[in-house]
């Protein structure tokens, strides 16, 4: 049995005694970085999610070193509940990682207000005030993960509301980064690329869903979908003190599709 400062693969464990907060956390990326960060030692990770059922079975399958906390990141009075909640534990944070994120299929022709709504809401204003009401219990010298995207560069049709909001995303990062200075907190995005995550259960389901795989995955020049635990290592990479000279970056994890 592994001791707690015995790291996965034999190293220290990067994240020993940290505390963390992860929107999103109940499935995909948000999920395998929770693990993630338990595994590298993290003491404490607050988790948030919109359904109770998934919560619920995230938490089980993290571990007692999980908090589950519903709720919508678009709604500000649950984001005042979340800080409620990990204030009382009497514990600072180390890490915020902004994941929680929508992204459906909306040619331009066919956006309604609604529509729009929705992807700047969860994806620009929850994150916004993700971060911003974290920033009480926020040590100094802690990092802050803003889930972008490789859309911030390329322009894939159908999905320009949702490229316009992770477009916002990176400039909090830039923007950031320098308020935050003097608190020597680090901001930086990560953008990833094509990720094997329920997101594109919302797209299609069944064969098609199959067939959009397949074809995003021809597109990579690795060959494959990536796997939301890479995108986890690379979250927790940044969230580390490996990563203490790095602020204000772009963080491109999409197998090269972005970059060629």
């Amino acid at each position: 049995m592994r001791s707690k400062d015995q790291a996965v693969g034999g190293n220290a464990k990067k994240l020993l005694g940290k505390v963390a907060v992860i929107t999103g956390g109940s499935t995909g990326m948000g999920l395998a970085t929770a693990k993630r960060f338990v595994d590298e030692g993290m003491d404490r990770v607050f988790i948030t999610g919109r359904r109770k059922d998934a919560l619920d079975a995230a938490v089980a399958e993290i571990g007692s070193n999980a908090v589950g906390i519903q709720g919508d990141v678009a709604n500000l009075k649950d984001l005042d509940h979340l800080y409620e909640v990990v204030q009382s534990s009497g514990r600072k944070l180390d890490v915020v990682f902004a994941n929680a994120g929508i992204s459906q299929i909306g040619p331009l022709g066919s956006v309604d207000e609604t529509f729009f709504d929705l992807h700047f809401n969860v994806n620009v204003k929850g994150l916004f005030f993700t971060v911003q009401k974290a920033l009480p219990l926020l040590r100094d010298g802690a990092s802050i993960i803003l889930n972008a995207s490789i859309a911030t560069i390329k322009g894939f049709p159908g999905i320009s509301v949702y490229s316009a909001t992770k477009g916002a995303v990176r400039s909090f990062a830039r923007t950031w980064t320098n308020e935050l200075r003097d608190r020597r907190i680090r901001v930086n995005a990560i953008s990833p690329g094509h990720i094997d995550t329920p997101i594109f259960e919302s797209w299609e389901k069944g064969e098609a869903l199959t067939k959009i795989k397949d074809e995003l995955a021809k597109n990579v020049p690795l060959g494959r979908l990536g796997d939301p635990d890479e995108i986890a290592k690379v979250v927790a990479f940044l969230a580390s003190d490996e990563a203490s000279y790095i602020s204000g970056i772009e963080l491109f994890v999409d197998g090269g599709v972005a970059q060629i």
